[in-house]
């Protein structure tokens, strides 16, 4: 599975962004799927992960109420909604496809890694 993650960018706190990831060599219906994103200097930290049929999501505590992970495996594509941003989700956010399986928050559950996108939140 190749993942292409998109969507990041600069903006003010308490804007909104929408990443997407589009996943192509095979279908994601049956993977369980991640965000996980990275700040500068600080380790890799789970976002949000779905089960293989979006009918499971979990968040972070630091995202709860403000990020909305969903899926729609018609378009091999899963999406990562954040509003209102702080300066402290400043991170290259990560998608990932996992195998079959419950939906983890571990990096070590995923094995198929998109390159990243950009997102920087000012004050």
């Amino acid at each position: 599975v190749q993942l292409q993650a998109s969507g990041g960018g600069s903006v003010q706190a308490g804007a909104s962004l929408r990443l997407s990831c589009a996943a192509s060599g095979r279908t994601i219906s049956s993977y369980k799927m991640g965000w996980f994103r990275q700040a500068p200097g600080k380790e890799r930290e789970f976002v949000a992960a779905m089960s293989w049929s979006g009918g499971r999501t979990y968040y972070a505590d630091s995202m709860k109420g403000r990020f909305t992970a969903s899926r729609d495996n018609a378009k091999n594509t899963v999406y990562l909604e954040m509003n209102s941003l702080k300066p402290e989700d400043t991170a290259v956010y990560y998608c990932a496809a996992g195998d079959p399986g419950f939906a983890t928050t571990t990096a070590a559950s995923y094995g198929y890694w998109g390159q990243g996108t950009l997102v920087t939140v000012s004050s």
